[in-house]
């Protein structure tokens, strides 16, 4: 992985493709590439580092030069280290073809090893580069044909970028791993990702499980799984690249914080009428059947959309009087599930492309569970592949980082189990209406946490030269703690560990010494004194404690108190974690990290 663009029309296509290159920057990447015919030949130029090195070669040993198509990659390492010979494009061993990838050849050894004896060399250690060098040996003087071959020989999971020598013709293929078409009249794009094209067109075609497209003579042809000539569905893309900007802030995870109580508004006053009444477009047949069929419910997710499931998963039990089990989407698709028609999976991902997720998914599916999914992107392919899809209305999330997206996660999970806990009559009227009342108040609650935010960045400047912290909570409490140790390690590079506080005395305590920094959120009154215990506990034995709560008791045992607002106990974890956020945020700007593009990370996570 990790991101694919590809372009061929009337335009310079090496612009193009640096220009989609750079607007998937947010996905993370350690290198990157580019191919492009040169009369006839193909001519590569890649290397490590940001895109802005990539330029650089290009304006010294290209400049002004005009190709007409191109392709190119950013990359994760995932087969051998970060390196210029290891990025891609790679071309074959005579320079015939040349292949971006994005996922996991699985029998690639098997077919390098076949390559080797029949004569092949390789210069890299990646699986893509086995690819282009199969293209060659396949190769019939068709470029079709043999793209056919080559997707009927390898195994795994792929989104393909081909260029060939002296042939004026685009492919692309995907199983698994996300690719979109679009469409202008200057020329055809192919991305792993809208953003990348969006500046050029808002007509999209989103390719199908093993799809191939062939751009050639000005017009393109697409084939499914079983090599059959289909049609694919034209869709106009509402949010154009403007959206997706900074917009003065200094950085996208900054405006994403600060974009939650519009997000969270929208999406809940999308789907509220003005008597309260909850409308959850594209949930109809859902809710129109027979919801008492259901004797399980799942809900499965991976990072920070899991923790989401976690904190809805109380409110989900409520609405269907029934345990709902929570699991990680790369754990759950290998356990024996107890999945049949009675079943309801519910899929939380921002991106709905997450491999491990949609692979989850397509398991339920096969066994004939009823999918249920969350997202935040149009046409994913979670989104075309669920039975039901709700989504949210977060608008582009690019830092790495998620925030608005687990913020609108929550928000979304009440407004389904509350209008499913209606219809099952589990949720009493008086129990929705102050659910629903105390909603429509957070995105001023938030607002008002976000007028003022030194008490963060003086919190962060304490973590600036510690290399490990602890988050600790109760209840709904210990989800967010699980969210917000993730966000506080993911972007400041801070060790840091969540625990349930009643789970100190059997293990953790033994890692609190002198000056270990220690955030406790507490929120619920219910478990207030215990957690009051667990401070004093941590606090005996030298820990700096930072509490995050609504309740402004005089006996504060804590060493500083971030004090945020009110609302009913269930909807807490809603504002609670954006005092996480801040600090995570302002903790990674005091270390001089890259907030939005945190090492080692992808937004979209399209491999295994």
């Amino acid at each position: 992985m990790c991101g694919i663009v590809g372009y061929i029309g009337n335009d310079n296509a090496i612009d193009i493709v640096i220009n989609g290159l750079e607007n998937l920057e947010y996905r993370g990447y350690d290198s990157s590439g580019i191919a492009f015919l040169d009369e006839g030949n193909i001519d590569v130029v890649k290397c490590v580092g940001r895109i802005n090195n990539l330029k650089e070669k290009l304006s010294k040993e290209y400049k002004n030069f005009f190709s007409n198509i191109g392709i190119g990659h950013t990359r994760w390492a995932t087969h051998g280290v970060p390196s210029d010979v290891n990025s891609h494009p790679h071309l074959s061993m005579n320079g015939k073809f040349a292949v971006v990838h994005n996922g996991i050849i699985e029998n690639y050894l098997k077919l390098k090893e076949e390559l080797e004896k029949l004569g092949f060399t390789f210069k890299s250690e990646t699986d893509t580069e086995v690819v282009s060098n199969l293209l060659e040996k396949l190769d019939d003087g068709d470029f079709l044909n043999t793209v056919f071959k080559m997707k009927k020989t390898v195994e795994g999971s792929f989104a393909f970028g081909i260029l060939k020598k002296d042939t004026n013709e685009l492919i692309a293929t995907r199983k698994e791993s996300p690719l979109v078409v679009g469409i202008s009249d200057s020329g055809f794009y192919v991305a792993s990702d809208i953003i990348a094209i969006l500046k050029y067109t808002r007509d999209i075609i989103y390719l199908e499980n093993g799809d191939l497209i062939h751009f050639k003579d000005n017009s393109y042809t697409i084939y499914d799984k079983n090599d059959k000539i289909v049609n694919r569905e034209l869709k106009h893309i509402n949010w154009s690249v403007e959206t997706a900007t900074k917009d003065g802030f200094d950085h996208f995870m900054l405006k994403e914080i600060f974009e939650q109580p519009k997000a969270i508004k929208e999406t809940l006053l999308r789907r509220l009428d003005e008597d309260n009444n909850l409308n959850l477009d594209g949930l109809e047949d859902l809710l129109d059947s027979d919801l008492k069929r259901f004797n399980k419910c799942y809900v499965v997710a991976c990072g920070t959309a899991f923790h989401a499931g976690l904190v809805g998963k109380n409110i989900l039990e409520k609405a269907f009087n029934f345990p709902v089990i929570l699991d990680i989407a790369s754990e759950f698709r290998y356990a024996d599930n107890f999945l049949d028609e009675n079943t309801l999976l519910i899929i939380i991902s921002q991106s709905g492309e997450t491999a491990d997720t949609l692979a989850a998914l397509r398991e339920a599916k096969r066994k004939g569970a009823k999918v249920l999914s969350i997202t935040n992107v149009v046409g994913s392919s979670i989104a075309r592949e669920s039975d039901n899809v709700f989504y949210t209305f977060a608008g582009p999330e690019i830092a790495v980082a998620s925030t608005k997206a687990y913020t609108t996660q929550l928000v979304s999970i009440y407004m389904i189990a509350l209008k499913i806990g209606r219809i099952l009559n589990n949720i009493s009227k008086s129990e929705y209406d102050e659910i629903i009342e105390n909603l429509k108040l957070i995105p001023d609650k938030i607002q008002l946490m976000l007028k003022d935010t030194q008490i963060y960045k003086s919190i962060a400047k304490k973590l600036k030269d510690k290399s490990n912290c602890f988050y600790l909570g109760r209840g709904l409490d210990y989800y967010t703690a699980m969210e917000s140790a993730l966000k506080l390690k993911e972007i400041s590079y801070v060790y840091t560990e969540s625990f349930a506080a009643g789970e100190l005395k059997h293990g953790p305590i033994a890692l609190i010494e002198d000056g270990t920094i220690v955030f406790v959120i507490a929120t619920q009154r219910k478990l207030y004194e215990k957690v009051i215990s667990n401070i004093k506990e941590v606090k005996a034995r030298g820990a700096k404690v930072f509490e995050i709560t609504q309740f402004d008791d005089s006996n504060c045992v804590c060493d500083v108190k971030i004090l945020i607002p009110k609302t009913i106990e269930i909807l807490m974890p809603i504002i609670s974690v954006i005092a996480s956020q801040l600090i995570a945020y302002y903790a990674s700007l005091a270390k001089g990290n890259d907030v939005d593009k945190p090492r080692n990370l992808a937004k979209s996570v399209t491999v295994e």
